[in-house]
């Protein structure tokens, strides 16, 4: 037989009080005792009681729910930000709600507008939004809006990252300064890894073969990268990954054929994932700072949910080149 659900109605019999105290001291804490605080929280325990947070909502005209848009869930470069993001919503009393987009930006449109019928109050998109369409029903809806991991001169609200085409051409110039001539390129196919390979055969100059892979990374796709680019360049020296997933793929494919890292073939990587430092050899790579953007993000969408003027609406985290192993540097 099922039960039914416990109401606000049960928690106020339990407790021995009136349903109005019940609803105060479970909703407007602050004006009732502490006492009876104390007796309505036991009989909450008691009941098996959950507020409907929906109800409260459309009093308070808040959901407590701040919802997030995030490419692949599997993408291991975009946990830090979710970790700091969801433990900073967390602490001032809001769960964040996850979508997942699948680096497709139809998909992506689809995501949002359920988010966005769902009335959060707060949406954080990983990326740039990908369409007009669903950028222009973000800007309608007058939710607090921040973009992160990449940055923008013309967010749909606010944005939280750095610039992915500097992270390419700083790669680019430390390939250059290693003296390496024979480089090649493993890419994936989504707009952010291109930026950065775009960035890197800028800065490089001369002919750089490419493998290009569909998102998300894997080591199975890595090793494959590796062996088309061998294909391709049989004297390569360095290889640029777009990711560290992709770089440690390399370091497998490497290690079957005999090739030695870095004597042989130079590896670098992206992300800084918790990994990179502890491969043999250890993966060189670039570091960006997930914590913070997911720190910034919430208290943007706090401060916007506050009333509170934001002051800087697009933060720019930066990076750094972190040398190891794999590129004849320490671990």
């Amino acid at each position: 037989m099922k039960l039914k659900p416990a109401t606000l109605r049960d928690v106020a019999q339990a407790a021995g009080v009136s349903l109005i105290t019940a609803s105060r001291a479970l909703g407007n804490p602050d004006i009732v005792s502490a006492k009876t605080r104390e007796r309505v929280r036991q009989a909450v325990e008691a009941t098996g009681y959950i507020p409907n947070m929906l109800a409260g909502g459309l009093k308070s005209k808040r959901s407590l729910t701040v919802a997030g848009v995030i490419p692949a869930l599997s993408v291991t470069e975009f946990l830090p930000v979710l970790q700091a993001l969801t433990s900073d919503l967390a602490r001032e009393g809001y769960q964040l709600l996850l979508g997942e987009a699948g680096y497709d930006p139809a998909r992506e449109a689809a995501v949002l507008d359920t988010m966005i019928g769902r009335q959060p109050d707060g949406i954080v998109v990983v990326g740039l939004v990908q369409t007009q369409r669903a950028r222009d029903r973000l800007r309608r809806s007058g939710l607090p809006v921040v973009e992160i991991w990449e940055l923008s001169d013309r967010p749909v609200d606010m944005s939280v990252g750095f610039s992915h085409l500097k992270v390419g051409s700083a790669l680019g110039g430390y390939f250059v300064s290693k003296g390496w001539k024979q480089v090649g390129a493993i890419s994936g196919s989504d707009p952010r890894a291109r930026l950065r390979t775009e960035g890197f055969k800028a800065a490089f100059g001369g002919h750089v073969p490419m493998a290009v892979v569909q998102p998300p990374s894997n080591l199975e796709r890595g090793r494959r990268a590796l062996a088309e680019l061998l294909e391709q360049a049989p004297g390569l020296e360095a290889v640029c990954c777009t990711s560290d997933m992709l770089a440690s793929g390399v370091l497998t494919e490497a290690r079957a054929r005999g090739i030695r890292v870095p004597q042989d073939l130079a590896v670098c990587g992206f992300g800084n994932t918790d990994f990179s430092a502890h491969t043999v050899p250890s993966i060189t790579t670039v570091h960006v700072d997930g914590p913070e953007m997911g720190r910034l993000a919430a208290r943007l969408i706090m401060d916007r949910c506050r009333g509170k003027a934001v002051e800087q609406s697009v933060v720019d985290v930066g990076f750094h080149l972190i040398e190891r192993e794999s590129t004849g540097g320490t671990a």
